[in-house]
């Protein structure tokens, strides 16, 4: 089944991001999550009626669940599209535009294609520290080669 879940409007990616950290610490029987880019305020998931309505007591920034169960052709115009491949190269210079680092530049050490995260060291720092990021908090500079 696959029901909505209301968000803090801005903290889609966010609610997302908790929600697939808590399927993975506890074994939730949840099938997927995803946040339409262009749906703000909501995100969809699928799994059992009782793991989905447990995750919206646990997870921060996941408001509530609405109880309609939503039809694959509803949300389909949203899973058409293909997930683009990471245009990042290890080596490239890259700008951070989210989370907690935004506005920095870094350069990337490291790629994880399956979880779709990177591996940056901030030019900035003193200490070069490498850092986790998801791949889509990071955008390359078009300076970079």
């Amino acid at each position: 089944m696959i029901l909505t879940g209301r968000t803090t409007r801005g903290r889609e990616k966010t609610a997302v991001e908790a929600i697939r950290t808590k399927v993975k610490a506890s074994n939730m029987d949840i099938k997927a999550v995803f946040h339409p880019d262009d749906l703000r305020g909501y995100v969809f998931i699928e799994g059992t009626e009782q793991a989905i309505n447990d995750l919206a007591s646990e997870v921060r920034h996941l408001n509530g669940i609405i109880d309609d169960e939503v039809d694959v052709d509803e949300i389909e115009k949203y899973l058409s599209e293909e997930e683009e491949d990471i245009q990042i190269e290890e080596g490239d210079e890259v700008e951070v535009i989210g989370g907690a680092f935004k506005g920095e530049e870094a350069k990337v050490k490291r790629i994880d294609d399956t979880n779709r995260e990177v591996t940056i060291e901030l030019l900035d720092a003193a200490v070069p520290i490498p850092t986790t990021v998801d791949v889509d908090t990071v955008r390359k500079k078009a300076s970079s080669n």
